[in-house]
Parts: C-alpha cells; structure tokens; sequence
C-alpha cells in the first residue's frame, strides 16, 4: 500500500491511497480508508476550499518482476502496466511504460522495414495472403533495458511487506533498495491468490467509519458521479458469475466472509439485498452499470467466482484530469 499526493497546474491537487489486494480482514474498505486518510492534518490542508471535480479507481499491477508474462503475440504485445512494470517501491510506472513503449515501437518498425514490401500506411489495405507479425525482438531489447534491471532490483520487497508485515517489510526494502539493489542470491516467490488471502469474517470486527462530511469526504454514490462511468442500458452485463461457482455467493461470501465484495468494490457494483426467496433472506445484485473498470472484483472476490469481459466500446469511466 501507499499513498501520493501529487500539485499540478494550474491549480490542481492529485491525491490516491493505495490498498494492497492481500489484505486479510474482510471489513477493510479501500473507499472508506481513502475517505479517512483525506482527513489527516498533513492531507486536509492542501484540499481545505477547493472542490472535488473528478474520482476515479483501479487495480495497480504490482506484481512486478516475477509476474511479468511473454510480452509478444502475432499482431500485437503488451506494454506498460497492460505488462506489470510498475515499479510498486516507487509507485510509478509511467517512466517504465514510455520506455516499453519505445521499445516496442522500435521492435515493430524493424519488422515492418525488413524487406521491401509497401507498408500498409501507405497503401491503406492488407495484401492477400499477409503474414501476422510478431515483433518478438521487443522481448529480448525489453530484458536488455533499464527496465528490467530496475524491476529485478526491487522483486522482492513486495513479497517482503506480504510475508513479514510493515517494519520488517521496511527494513527489507531499505536494505534491497540502498544496498544490495536486487543482488540477493534469493527470490521470494508469491505463492498465493489475493482471494485466498481474506479471512473469514468471524475472526475480525467491523470497521466503523466516520459519515462523510459532503465537503472533503463523500459518500461512494457521490462520488461515482465524479467518474462519469456510463455503460449502455440495454447491453448484456459484462461481470459474470462463472457457471461451475455460482454457489460461492449464495452460500460462501455472505456466509464466511460478510460479503466483502460490498466494501472493496470502489463504485457500489455489489450489493446483497433482502429476498425472501434467497438462503438466508439475501441476494446478490450486479450493478454492471457502475462499474469503472478498475477489475478489483477478478482478483479479491472469494474463490474469485467473478468472470470479468469486455463491455460494448465506449463504456466505462470518462475520466478528464486523471
């Protein structure tokens, strides 16, 4: 986890808090201890008189080093944290991504060059019988960069907060990011799911939080209003219960776990309502509608009974100055 609060012109504040997803108390919400820490002294003084204009959330990609996947395919490849190059020590990965960008600009345009075929730039069609290319130099000049040096030296801190907790975690990251720069002859190796992280609900209490003040912090619904998401009404629902876990919400997340998807979710997508009809008098409701993308729920939903797709184009957030 982390924090950041970032001034930019001409008069804007940024601010995030950042809630690591292998979180073990099923009460924690992320939206709600974003809404806390706002309230800090150091915090509130650099928001006091202005106005929220806009909100936002996402899943930050912080598995980093020992997560990242083949970066080429036939047509296309991955690049910035589509891949995991965010730097999670630093919290930042734009200067990760502009460079895999590069990279792989640089590895397509060896490809599209290496002969003396007529680009289709030029001729605005795809001739009969192209090959798909893939520009699988990209991989080996990614791994040849700076960016695989500065993701290796980092590979373990994150692992080191997750096994031992925050001030053995600190200590290890020091030492890794100021002495041996990633030299250990060792590699933590993640070896569990999110989803299986939380714990059930009956060894922890529920979390009280302030009621928002409407002025510098707000309920989720307000808020929400601020991403401006917006899906079809008539589209199909693009989050799916998976066909062989349709029991996990009727008999296991309520249950065991108090339902945590209501809380970590950042824009109200899941709800229990009351039903006669359900087990235990409570039914889960899908608010496909509300949805900014942020794909938390295919990773800490227990047992992780939620198949995330694709929406119609165009849906989702439209965030403006984030």
């Amino acid at each position: 986890g982390g924090s950041f609060l970032y001034h930019q012109e001409p008069n804007l504040v940024l601010i995030g808090l950042v809630v690591g997803l292998d979180y073990a108390n099923p009460y924690v919400n992320p939206y709600q201890e974003f809404q806390r820490w706002k309230t800090h002294p150091s915090v509130r003084k650099h928001l006091e008189g202005g106005t929220c204009i806009s909100y936002g959330g996402r899943v930050l990609n912080e598995g980093g080093f020992e997560s990242i996947p083949k970066l080429t395919f036939p047509g296309g490849a991955l690049i910035g944290c589509g891949a995991g190059f965010l730097n999670a020590v630093k919290i930042k990965g734009s200067h990760t991504a502009i460079k895999s960008g590069m990279l792989a600009a640089e590895a397509v345009f060896e490809e599209l060059t290496k002969d003396d075929t007529e680009p289709v730039a030029e001729t605005g069609e795809i001739p009969d019988g192209a090959a798909i290319i893939e520009a699988s130099s990209y991989q080996k000049a990614l791994e040849d960069s700076w960016v695989n040096k500065e993701l290796y030296e980092v590979r373990n801190c994150h692992e080191a907060f997750a096994r031992w907790g925050v001030f053995p975690g600190l200590v290890y990251t020091g030492m890794a990011t100021f002495l041996t720069r990633g030299r250990e002859p060792w590699t933590l190796q993640h070896t569990k799911r999110d989803a299986d992280k939380t714990e059930a609900a009956s060894k922890f209490e529920p979390i009280s939080y302030p009621t928002p003040d409407g002025v510098l912090t707000f309920d989720l619904l307000t808020n929400l209003q601020r991403s401006g998401t917006y899906h079809e009404d008539d589209q199909p629902s693009h989050l799916r219960i998976k066909a062989e876990l349709t029991d996990i919400p009727e008999s296991v997340s309520m249950q065991i776990y108090g339902a945590p998807e209501q809380r970590f979710c950042p824009a109200g997508v899941y709800e229990y309502v009351d039903d006669e009809t359900a087990k235990d008098g409570k039914k889960l409701v899908i608010n496909a509608q509300n949805c900014i993308h942020c794909k938390c729920c295919s990773i800490k939903m227990p047992h992780e009974y939620i198949n995330w797709t694709v929406p119609e184009g165009g849906g989702g957030p439209q965030y403006q100055v984030m």
